[in-house]
Formats: structure tokens, sequence, C-alpha cells
């Protein structure tokens, strides 16, 4: 019987036969992705103009320390190190930043906007090799199931912001409820924060996935189709939460300034 031996050559960097504009998701994702961590820095190293009144930027919540009067134990204490910027920011922005960087929906955006690998289906990679995340360094992507449980204590805290947004200055020296524009900004972003964490793969895994015949625990199975109805928009809960968050502190950033003026409804 004949045989015929096909030699396939693999494809240089960025070479294909596709014809459409595959270049322009991961391009997209790049400008976003780069554009957020940009401002989500800048904002970090400001130390100033979070806060306006009952309103908290979820960058700088929860205030741990600082001069902030949100501030849990008092300013800047004596140990921090004097030539480390200080800001509130620091200390907690890495926590649900590792959540997202870990998230596996972010991975695939990632790795394809900023390491090319790969840059699209059936496009040259700049790599001939593949390890995949099985070692050194990529094997850290593993945190994100424990990243997740300080991401629900994050969701817990800045709900707290959104009660606290709904107490006013009263004319008598108290407090008076009251909704505000920015109470609906900051309560939309804890809304949709949710949506995004508790629509997590590891979530799914963590209510039910691991259970082999789920449909003999009604409350998990309940539990697991909720988070698998929100994961199926996971891809878009990541994006549109991150534009809400990075709203939301512009938001803040802007009343503190004196450039926006909050509209009370309430």
């Amino acid at each position: 019987m004949a045989s015929e031996v096909v030699q396939i050559t693999r494809r240089g960097f960025g070479q294909t036969m596709r014809r459409d504009a595959w270049w322009v998701q991961p391009l997209v994702v790049f400008i976003i992705l780069a554009s957020f961590v940009a401002y989500a820095t800048w904002a970090a190293f400001q130390n100033k103009y979070f806060s306006y009144g009952n309103y908290l930027s979820p960058f700088y919540s929860p205030v741990i320390f600082g001069d902030s009067p949100h501030s849990w134990f008092g300013p800047k204490p004596a140990w921090w190190p004097g030539f480390v910027p200080f800001s509130p920011a620091l200390i907690i922005l890495p926590f649900p930043g590792l959540f997202r960087f870990t998230c596996y929906y972010y991975r695939g955006a990632y790795y394809k906007s900023f390491w090319a690998d790969p840059l699209a289906c059936s496009v040259g990679e700049p790599r001939k090799s593949y390890l995949g995340e099985a070692k050194f360094p990529l094997i850290l992507q593993n945190v994100h199931r424990y990243f997740l449980y300080v991401a629900l204590i994050f969701l817990v805290i800045l709900s707290f912001d959104v009660w606290q947004a709904l107490w006013f200055p009263a004319p008598n020296g108290g407090r008076e409820f009251g909704i505000g524009v920015g109470t609906l900004v900051l309560a939309l972003n804890v809304v949709l924060l949710g949506c995004y964490t508790l629509g997590c793969h590891s979530m799914r895994h963590i209510v039910g996935g691991y259970i082999d015949q789920l449909s003999r625990r009604p409350v998990q199975k309940k539990a697991y189709d909720c988070s698998s109805c929100l994961n199926r928009w996971h891809m878009k809960w990541a994006f549109i939460s991150l534009f809400s968050v990075m709203f939301s502190d512009i938001y803040v950033r802007l009343l503190a300034m004196g450039v926006w003026h909050d509209i009370r409804f309430i």
C-alpha cells in the first residue's frame, strides 16, 4: 500500500492564511487592559481625592491606614518605610488585582494580547515550545481559587460602603437617609462585581462542581445553576465590572476635586 509523507511546516510569527481582521480583538483587549492598569496605578499613588463625604472609592476600600475619616486603624503607621510612597490603595489593591490577574478568562485574554501566545487561532506564534501552566512561574496561577475567598470578602466590604453611602450629614449634625447619584454608582459597581465574582469558574466548583451526582444535592445544585448562569456572561462581566470599578473611582475623585456635583434624589 502506497503511503505519502506530509511535512508540516511551522508558521512564522504572525503568519496566517486568515483573511479576516483577526488582530482587532487582541488589540482592543490590549488597549483596554493596559489603560486600566495605567489608570489604577496612577490613582493608587495619588493618595488624595478618594473620598467625598460618605462616598469612598472602591480603589481605596477598605482604608486600613490613612488620614481619611474612613480609616480603620488611624493614620500612616510609624513602621511604614520612609522610602516607600504611602497610599491606602497600595495596601489593598493587590488582592482584587491578583484575583483578576489569575482569572481563567483574563489569562486567555492577556496571554493573547500581551504575550501573543497565541495571537489568534491559526496565526503563527513567536515561541517554538509550549510549557503550559504546569511549571514556574505560570503554575502560580493556581492561587486563583484562594484569591476568590478574598474577593468575596471585598464584596462584603464594598456592600458596606454602599450602606454608608445611604447616610448623609444632617443639618442637626447627625446623619439622615438619602440616595444620590454616587450611591447608585457604588451600588451598581457592587452588583457588577458580584456578577463577575459569583460566576467565577472556581466559584462554580466550590458551590457544587466537585460533586459527582449534583442532582442529589438540591441546594447545591441550585447554587451551581445560578453560578453557571452568571458564568455564561463571564467575559462580559469581566469587562463591564472593570469599567464600573474605574468609573466609581473617577466619579468620587471628580466630586472631591469639585469638578462634578452630586445629585440627591432623596
